[in-house]
């Protein structure tokens, strides 16, 4: 694949990162066919490992979401500036301390947004538990198996 290809590919992994964390966007299918064109364009045993693998854990983590008890958003507090300090939180989680920081990034970018609405500490903590009962875990399985992917696929990309 030519660099160009490699970088779009990692833009439309990078979309469908953000998709995730916005409503009406299709963030796991995007990051599905990505996974699945860069596959096809590059057939080898790793790649289609890859693909194989993200076809997995996407379908996992439909499963976990459909098992995980509904609760109700409205009126827990989330919006989308929420969402955006939660995902930078996780991207930078799973950068620095690699697959396994994404929960806390995601949870500490959710409570510093909460920190900065509402001023204090107490107030912060109580509206955080609240809006991960409410939604935050069904997103961040999401979240979370679309960062495993993309990490799988740099990976492949670096070594393999």
């Amino acid at each position: 694949m030519s660099v160009w290809e490699v970088l779009i590919v990692a833009l439309v992994l990078l979309l469908g990162l953000v998709g995730v964390l916005v409503p009406g966007v299709p963030g796991p299918w995007l990051v599905w066919a990505a996974i699945l064109w860069w596959a096809l364009q590059s057939p080898r045993p790793l790649s289609w490992g890859v693909l194989v693998g993200s076809t997995v854990v996407l379908l996992l983590s439909n499963l976990v979401r459909w098992l995980l008890p509904k609760r109700r958003v409205r009126g827990s507090g989330v919006n989308r500036r929420m969402m955006a300090w939660a995902g930078t939180g996780a991207l930078l989680g799973f950068v620095l301390v690699p697959v396994v920081g994404a929960f806390p990034g995601y949870v500490g970018g959710m409570y510093l947004a909460e920190r900065r609405r509402l001023g204090s500490h107490g107030d912060a903590a109580a509206s955080t538990r609240t809006v991960m009962r409410a939604m935050g875990t069904s997103v961040l399985v999401e979240l979370f198996s679309c960062l495993l992917i993309a990490g799988a696929w740099a990976g492949a990309e670096v070594w393999g």
